[in-house]
């Protein structure tokens, strides 16, 4: 039951983050709008929490090698860890201006990952730099990629808009 909730809760750790981030900085630099950025962090905090938790439910089923409790334990450790962190966005988005938000929900994003990452290295006598740089730039990749989609969609909409 252990290894279930562990494997449950890095999971939806790691996602919250990553997948959150994404999000939030395509939304901004494409619509720089507060209530879309918030309307994406609760799309990905419900809809994304309960596929990531599925996904989890069913790749746990088809390894035949778990219980019916362990196979739930990790299903609702994904679901509860992606909600909730993906819910602390929604702080700054709220008390802050919407750049500022982005920064403090960035540094805030790649602090749970490096501590998550940190962890793991040390749990497996692995050099944390090694891991916990892995991590940051596939996270620093799918930030970047989202950014200059949002930038792309923005300026394809733009174009459209004044009939060029």
């Amino acid at each position: 039951m252990k290894d279930s909730l562990r494997k449950g809760i890095t999971f939806g750790l790691t996602s919250a983050v990553i997948t959150t981030l994404g999000l939030m900085v395509g939304l901004h630099s494409g619509t720089h709008s507060k209530v879309v950025v918030l309307a994406g962090i609760l799309t990905i905090a419900i809809a994304d929490a309960f596929s990531d938790a599925l996904g989890i439910h069913v790749s746990e089923e088809a390894e035949n090698m778990h219980t019916h409790g362990q196979v739930w334990a990790a299903t609702v450790a994904t679901f509860l860890a992606k909600f909730l962190f993906a819910m602390t966005f929604v702080v700054p988005v709220f008390f802050f201006p919407l750049s500022k938000a982005i920064v403090i929900s960035l540094v805030w994003g790649l602090l749970i990952l490096t501590i998550l990452s940190y962890r793991i290295a040390k749990s497996q006598n692995e050099p944390p730099w090694k891991i916990v740089g892995e991590h940051l730039v596939i996270g620093a990749i799918v930030i970047l990629l989202t950014h200059w989609a949002g930038d792309w969609i923005q300026s394809l909409c733009n174009h459209i808009n004044n009939g060029s």
